[in-house]
């Protein structure tokens, strides 16, 4: 259907312009569908596209969505999409877009959908926005030393002595160390801007040129982890970064520095990480671990310098409308045959989330 759009229209903003609204399917899980979208997104997808809002796709095999797929010009994706497989596409020859609610596009858009050029955009940049504020909160608080405070203070049940020999309580001139300058490092970087911190970046793709534009300065990951008070951790999880926080990488940290961790497990050695923490020689801030949840008998849920929680740093509660107006923005510029503000390319990829 086209339409004409003009200024005050919630579709548009400036000239008029026509807006050819998309035959749109919607492919997740089912509980997916009323946790990311609710009342006041769905009132606008209606208004941006051809929908049907009863319909969520999980089973591309489903013989019941034959048809919408077959007509389908875009998928509305998010959590618990199915592979797009070249057999899977075949039933969608008219699919022209993937817009993706959340974050990585791994997990269902595959080498066919680039070989059919299909445009595909992800509400990363909006999934990133939370994981920064996390990770900014967890430097400020380990900068002021304020797990293993409250940990005492809930023990002795006493005013402390805060004059102490080589005490190193503070954030003014904390030395924060980045490990890769992503959509999530390059936000805390920007986050960190108003306060008296020396900001340190390692990523093999970063130059000398855009580390000065961010007000950061290049380091290699050993000399990042040796001269950091904080290492914060914001690298894709693919085969070169497997276990890159080594034992030996965390070795080089300083006694008393703090690691966090709001990306993947699978980037730090959990086995090393848990020697260095059992010995309180290093804190952390766990939001992600390998595996996904430790074993019960895992020792760093009752540490008192690991604050461990259950990946939640990422889009939760109210945020995850932040993510479904993106994905609704993707789809409005779509509709007006414009590109997207944030799309994936497939050469990216091998070296983002």
């Amino acid at each position: 259907m086209s339409v004409e759009c003009s200024e005050g229209d919630p579709l548009t903003e400036g000239e008029r312009v026509e807006f050819v609204r998309p035959r749109v399917v919607l492919a997740m899980a089912p509980n997916v569908w009323p946790q990311v979208f609710d009342a006041s997104v769905r009132e606008r997808l209606a208004r941006v596209a051809e929908v049907d809002l009863g319909r969520v796709v999980a089973d591309f095999e489903d013989p019941a969505h034959a048809d919408a797929l077959a007509a389908a010009e875009v998928l509305l994706t998010c959590w618990g999409c199915p592979p797009l497989t070249a057999e899977v596409l075949e039933r969608m020859p008219g699919l022209r877009a993937v817009v993706h609610a959340a974050g990585t596009v791994k997990h269902h858009v595959t080498e066919a959908c680039w070989e059919r050029g299909i445009s595909v955009s992800s509400a990363a940049a909006a999934n990133a926005l939370p994981v920064a504020e996390f990770t900014l909160a967890a430097i400020l608080f380990a900068g002021k030393r304020v797990l293993p405070i409250a940990a005492r203070y809930r023990r002795e049940r006493s005013r402390p002595e805060w004059v102490e020999p080589d005490a190193n309580w503070g954030n003014y001139g904390l030395t924060v160390g980045i490990i890769g300058a992503s959509l999530i490092g390059r936000r805390v970087i920007e986050l960190l801007r108003p306060f008296d911190v020396e900001v340190l970046v390692f990523d093999p793709y970063l130059g000398e040129d855009e580390a000065r534009k961010l007000g950061v300065r290049r380091a290699e990951l050993s000399e990042l982890a040796a001269a950091s008070d904080v290492v914060t951790v914001h690298a894709p999880q693919i085969p070169e970064t497997h276990h890159m926080i080594d034992r030996h990488v965390l070795r080089l940290m300083r006694d008393g520095a703090t690691l966090i961790n709001t990306a993947r497990g699978s980037l730090v050695d959990t086995d090393a990480l848990t020697d260095e923490l059992v010995a309180g020689r290093l804190h952390a801030v766990l939001d992600v671990t390998e595996p996904e949840v430790l074993p019960a008998s895992s020792p760093l849920y009752d540490l008192p310098n690991v604050l461990l929680t259950p990946h939640i740093a990422g889009s939760l509660g109210n945020e995850l409308t932040r993510m479904a107006g993106s994905a609704l923005d993707e789809l409005e510029r779509f509709a007006r045959g414009m590109p997207f503000d944030h799309p994936v390319r497939a050469e990216a990829l091998a070296r983002s989330a």
